[in-house]
Formats: structure tokens, sequence, C-alpha cells
């Protein structure tokens, strides 16, 4: 048997936990390791994540992952990619030292920044500016709020980096952000894929002095230094690549290689990608975004905000039922939903619901939409209320994928990784929702990781021929095929899923707005 001369430590700094692994040139995972990320809510509204522990945990992770791989296959590492959770607020000082604690995407404080600076530049412009719709979940009104609460730690920031950018600073010495994270700041004009400075003056930053000049995904930023891999355990001078969000880098893990593929990250949320040949309007709910990929210039790549996060909170605050049965016949209660969903007819009896739980990002953008169930009748059975739910999430990814399509993208297959890739009920339900086979894939090959790994190794050279590698790497279980009879019932009940939202849209704005003025 040949031996393997090269390896790759691809590294995903997720919202929930932090896992890495050492990938061989044949596919192999030779080591992983992972460790759980803490929320911090210091009040209302607010998300927060410590970066020392982000680097404590790195260093732990690293270590663990050089201990299984041992010393002879350290040294053949031949390059680094770090992703991440995106967009993050994190100032540091001008020796790379965080001033407080990261915001998250999640954080919603600065909503009364958002709407102040959209107001002042006007919704149109600001649009045109960013391609995409204002949402608190970006940057401009956090640095905003940043400067108006904490002016004693904005007057000595030097930086702000995404997560991924401080865990390659720490190996690097380098500050540095991606093309990719930084096009989803909305603090960078796509016009130019420079630093707005029209959003700059309204804020009263110089964003060119504060964010760093965005690199190409794949650019070599840097090489692990002495002091990085003393704390490591891995060699001094192994190069590290720019990195991107965990969406770009699951992306990759999905194996999407050509033009006509789309691929769904399927996990707590969805991550949904269609590739083009051209480059969208900036005035659409879901624009393209620079990508990497050979063939493929730009990326349709579009966030649902809870899919596998709907179907938890179903079991946890309304399914004691289910859960009480799977119990007593020894089920695991995932496989019972999926089972007990059969029972039901496609369209759950005209039951729709509406996975907005934590509002919607695309193709919505509205962080006052709200989760519902429309079309309860006496004669609703539990089964109905469970294939609801399946099939909320699957109205959902249909809404992204049609608005997508109408912006100038194909697609012909769905490559879903994650998850959600476990569930056959779920896979044949989005078949069907969207007309066209889902090419289910093995645990392995969907992990964010994976996707890290190929990047780098595209990049020095392991993997020449993407494709191919991917091919050789990206493994499909299983191919799951549209039910033509449930084809035709999402076809009719598709329209109303979407006009019902509409209907309801400026309703509940008001009705958020009311709430937060009486709790």
């Amino acid at each position: 048997m040949a031996r393997i001369e090269n390896y790759l430590l691809g590294m995903d700094c997720g919202t929930t936990n932090i896992k890495a692994i050492i990938l061989a040139e044949d596919g192999t995972v030779v080591a992983e390791a992972s460790r759980p990320s803490k929320f911090l809510s210091p009040g209302p509204n607010m998300q927060e994540q410590d970066a020392h522990e982000w680097w404590d945990n790195t260093v732990e992770i690293f270590r663990t992952l050089t201990s299984k791989a041992g010393e002879d296959i350290v040294k053949r590492i031949r390059g680094i990619s770090v992703s991440s959770h995106t967009v993050t607020m994190l100032p540091v000082d001008k020796e790379g030292n965080p001033l407080r604690n990261a915001m998250t995407y999640q954080d919603d404080r600065s909503a009364a920044e958002l709407h102040y600076i959209v107001d002042t530049i006007g919704f149109d412009r600001f649009v045109e500016i960013v391609g995409g719709q204002p949402a608190v979940a970006f940057l401009p009104n956090k640095l905003l709020w940043f400067k108006k609460n904490e002016p004693e730690l904005f007057a000595k920031t030097a930086c702000f980096l995404q997560a991924s950018s401080y865990i390659n600073f720490k190996l690097t010495g380098k500050m540095t952000t991606d093309i990719d994270q930084a096009s989803r700041t909305q603090c960078l004009d796509i016009s130019t894929m420079k630093w707005s400075k029209e959003i700059g003056d309204v804020i009263g930053i110089d964003l060119d002095e504060v964010l760093p000049n965005p690199q190409l995904v794949n650019d070599i930023i840097g090489f692990v230094t002495e002091d990085a891999a003393k704390a490591t355990g891995l060699i001094a001078g192994i190069p590290v690549v720019a990195g991107c969000s965990d969406a770009m880098a699951s992306m990759y893990a999905t194996g999407m290689s050509r033009l006509g593929e789309a691929g769904e990250s399927s996990g707590t949320t969805s991550l949904v990608f269609v590739g083009s040949d051209v480059k969208s309007a900036p005035d659409i709910p879901v624009v393209t975004k620079p990508c990497a990929i050979d063939g493929m210039p730009w990326i349709f790549d579009a966030p649902i905000q809870t899919s596998g996060a709907a179907l938890k909170w179903f079991i946890e605050t309304m399914a004691a039922e289910e859960r009480a049965y799977a119990e007593a016949h020894n089920k695991n209660i995932y496989t019972y939903l999926n089972e007990l969903a059969l029972e039901s007819k496609p369209g759950a009896g005209g039951l729709f619901f509406f996975p907005y739980l934590l509002g919607e990002r695309a193709p919505l953008w509205n962080e006052y939409a709200r989760g519902m169930f429309i079309g309860m009748g006496m004669d609703m059975k539990r089964s109905d209320l469970v294939r609801s739910v399946f099939e909320g999430t699957a109205y959902a990814l249909r809404h992204v994928m049609e608005t997508v399509k109408e912006s100038g993208a194909k697609a012909n297959v769905l490559r879903i990784c994650g998850g959600g890739a476990k569930s056959r009920t779920w896979s044949r339900i989005k078949a069907s929702m969207l007309k066209m086979p889902v090419y289910l894939l093995d645990e392995k090959s969907g992990d964010v990781p994976v996707g890290d790994a190929l990047i780098v190794g595209h990049k020095v050279g392991v993997f020449p021929d993407l494709t191919k590698a991917v091919e050789n790497i990206v493994k499909v279980n299983e191919i799951i095929q549209p039910v033509d009879e449930w084809v035709e019932v999402y076809d009719k009940l598709y329209p109303y899923y979407v006009d019902m939202y509409k209907h309801l849209d400026v309703d509940l704005k008001n009705l958020k707005n009311t709430v937060d003025s009486i709790f």
C-alpha cells in the first residue's frame, strides 16, 4: 500500500462547538476532536461569546489531534484552513487582545442603530451598496452601537475581527479577513469589493482603518509561528489560508463542484447554496457572493434560520405524547416522528407550519417574522401536526430555491449533508417539494471541517483537481427521488404558504413592536 505523504487540517468554529479534523489525501479522517462553545447572554437580545475560549478550545483541539495523529503525520500537514460562524463583532487592540466579548450574529441589541443607518442612507441605496437586505445580524449597526455605548473600549480598538480571523491571528500573528465573510458583513461595497466609505461616513468610522483588507478564501495569509506551534503541538511554518464562513465551508463539504447542483447543510439552521456563472443584481432577496470553485465564480448562499431547530423545538414543547411513546417502545424520537409523519397524507390535511421561530433570514430577512400553525381543524390528527413541521421547513427551502431560480441560477439536484440527511421522510418531502432528486451524503462527507480541508488542499496542490477530489472524498449514501403524488399536492399548496405570510407581514411587524413595548 502506497505511503500517504500529504495531510490537511480543517477546523470550523461553529456557534455551538469547535471541531477540527486531520484529513489524509485519500479522504481518510485520521484524527478529529471538538469542544463545546458557550453562549453568554448579559441582557435582553444579547448573544456573546468569549474569544479567549475560542483560542483555549482551539489549543485543546489541536493538541488532541496532534496526539492522536502522531509526530510522523503532523510533520506532513501541508496546510490549515479555519472557518467560523459569521457575522461577529470582535474588537481587539493593536496587540490583538480582545477588548470585550464578541457580539455574534444572533445579537439583536443594535436594532435601533440599524434603522438609523438604513433611514439615513435610504433603503434602496443601502441594498445597492451591500447587495442584500438589511438585518440586525450584520456589522454596521453593531459597530455603531459599540461606538455609542462603549466609547472607551472603542477608542482602544485597532481592528475588528471575525471568529476565524482571530484564530488565524493567534496561529500566524496576522490580522486578516477573508472576502467571503467580508461580503457578509454589509460593510462591503459589492460593486467595488472594498469597504464602503458611504456606510463608514454614516456611522462615523473609517472602515479602512479598523477592518482588514479582504483576502481571497484560499490566499495564504501566513504560517504557523513558533509560539503557536509550542501551544498547539503543530509544526511551525505550516501555511494558513484566509478561510471563510462556515456557510462557504459547508458548501465545499456538500461536494458541490459544478453548475446545476444545489447544496443544503441541514442542521440546527439550513445553509442553502446554488452556483451561478453570473453575478446577481444587488436588489433581490438572495444575492451572489464570490466563490473560489473553478467554473463557479458566484454562489447564491441563503441561510434559513430554523430547520432542525424547529423540529427540536416541536419535540421539546409539543411532543410529550410522542416522546413517551418512543421511550416506552425503545425508539429514537426522531425515528418515530419520521414514521408518524408518513401516517399523514401529503399536505398534512391543509395544516401549514411556518418555521419562523427566530425570525427568518433568506428570503424574508425579517427579525419580526414568527412561527405559526395555520389551518388547524377539529379533524386534525397528531400525525398531521408532525408532518406539517417537516413540510413547513421544506416550504421554506422551496421559497429560497424559487427566489434563487428567479434570480438567474439553475439547479437540477440537491445535495444534503448534516443531521437532516439522516431523515429519509424529510428528504422525500424535500425532493417532492423541489421536484428534483436529493443526494444524501454520508455523515463524514458533510462535515464542515472536510470543506475547510478541501479548500486548503486545492490551494497547496494536494487536490489539484477539485472535482475529482470531491468525487473521491464526498460520498453519496442514497438518492431520493420525488414522489409524483406529493409533487402534485405541494405544487397546489405552496402558493398559499407564500401568500399567507405576505398577508400577515405588516401585522407581524406591528405585533412585535407592541409586544416589545409591553414586555
